[in-house]
């Protein structure tokens, strides 16, 4: 009973240690989450439960077998905000 007691902290502390942390796109404004990607240039936000993406300013922030497209999420005041880009791997061999 002991063991399973003093146990009880330290599983409820690994759980905290487990929990994802960083911007949320749900918690601020559409021109709040542009900013944040344009200030950082390469950002890793979260737009819903288990959900999220890296969003770049462009081409530089991606690998060289990638290419940036558009990235829309929901935010606060908006369902579908253009935050930035995503990088999309290349298809096919690469040239």
């Amino acid at each position: 009973m002991r063991t399973t007691i003093l146990t009880i902290p330290f599983v409820l502390f690994a759980g905290a240690a487990f929990a994802q942390d960083g911007p949320n796109s749900l918690a601020m404004s559409c021109a709040s989450a542009q900013r944040l990607v344009q200030e950082r240039g390469a950002v890793v936000m979260w737009s819903g439960p288990n959900i999220f993406d890296r969003f770049v300013v462009g081409q530089a922030q991606c690998q060289r077998d990638e290419y940036p497209i558009p990235a829309w999420i929901p935010t606060q005041d908006q369902q579908d905000c253009l935050v930035g880009q995503r990088c999309k791997q290349v298809e096919g061999p690469m040239r």
